[in-house]
């Protein structure tokens, strides 16, 4: 029987310095191959493998499009690239964005659930938001392992909170005794693995692909929910498997409701920002006009463009206000 000896560890706020721990405190004779996204900018050079490497005995980098699978290594997602598994290989590619990042910790762990079924462990460590839980709920569909890194462990609880709330969790363990853990359960048969629902493998075909839609016989899976995608304004699919609610877009953006929630308070926020700020422009113009209309001797204008200016303060503490509204919606917590 084969072992359980993939390892896809999923983090965001926070997940630096966990991993940096969890990784010094892994052996050099790790038998299994880890796998790691961390949300990262798309922008930035991403020095994680360097921080890890240095952290403990297992070498860490970014793997390129096509390597293969080593086991006793960690592969480090890259930045703006999904990292995703196929039998004996690793998938650098830049589908679309999951839950507005990319790399993504559910397409990395529905990836690891499709090529390596009941072989996968997975582990959800701090971070904001439901990120990774979908992921595991994939793996656990499978026939593989879940572990969670114990919110009162985590610097950020909302990730590894919201994998604990769906259910799906084998261990929850803090982040000292996690290394342990899993000491022993890469040593352990794995059981038999469970195909997944097709939509699973569509997904996952989306995000191994810069364009899926421009694939004919890709089709979203899912029922239209009515509901725009926030990144590209499409029709939004929602998804239900295992009980559970995700949405995705044709062009193959994806989303928790979480996530999803997340993304409107962004477009929101953007939105509200444009109007105050054109407000404040406003203000200025009817100001400028106001002392003018008064130098000229013409006061009806002058309290016309007066009431104006008051008009579009008023709007602006409005918009002000429904702004900082925004910034308390539960977002950042759990589902």
């Amino acid at each position: 029987m084969p072992v359980r000896d993939i390892v896809v560890i999923g983090t965001s706020a926070g997940g630096v310095e966990a991993l940096q721990r969890l990784c010094a405190n892994l052996p050099a004779d790790f038998p299994a191959a880890v796998f790691v996204t961390q949300h990262l900018s798309p922008s930035a050079r991403s020095v994680l493998p360097l921080l890890l490497n240095r952290a403990g005995p297992l070498p860490a980098f970014s793997p390129g499009d096509g390597d293969e699978v080593e086991a006793g290594r960690i592969h480090v997602a890259a930045p703006d690239l999904h990292m995703l598994l196929r039998p004996g290989k690793v998938l650098m590619r830049r589908g679309p964005n999951e839950n507005r990042t990319r790399p993504a910790v559910n397409a990395l762990f529905r990836s690891a659930a499709i090529a390596y079924g009941s072989r996968v462990i997975g582990v959800v460590l701090t971070g904001l938001l439901d990120d990774g839980t979908e992921g595991l709920i994939a793996i656990k569909a499978a026939g593989g392992m879940s572990v969670v890194q114990d919110p009162s462990d985590a610097e950020w609880p909302s990730m590894p909170q919201n994998a604990l709330k769906r259910d799906h969790v084998d261990h929850k363990v803090t982040l000292d005794g996690l290394a342990e853990l899993l000491g022993r359960l890469v040593r352990e048969e794995a059981g038999p693995t469970i195909p997944l629902p097709e939509e699973y493998l569509i997904e996952d075909r989306m995000a191994a692909q810069d364009f899926a839609i421009m694939e004919a016989d890709i089709v979203t899976p899912g029922q239209p929910s009515h509901i725009s995608c926030p990144d590209c304004g499409g029709v939004l699919n929602q998804i239900v498997s295992e009980d559970e609610i995700r949405f995705r877009c044709q062009v193959g953006h994806a989303f928790t409701p979480l996530g999803l929630a997340a993304a409107q308070n962004d477009e929101l926020e953007r939105a509200l920002s444009v109007a105050a700020r054109t407000h404040r422009d406003r203000i200025r113009l009817f100001e400028q006009m106001g002392e003018s209309a008064h130098a000229r001797g013409l006061p009806h204008a002058e309290g016309r463009w007066r009431t104006a200016a008051d008009e579009s303060l008023q709007m602006v503490d409005v918009l002000e206000k429904a702004i900082a509204s925004l910034r308390k919606a539960p977002t950042d917590g759990e589902a």
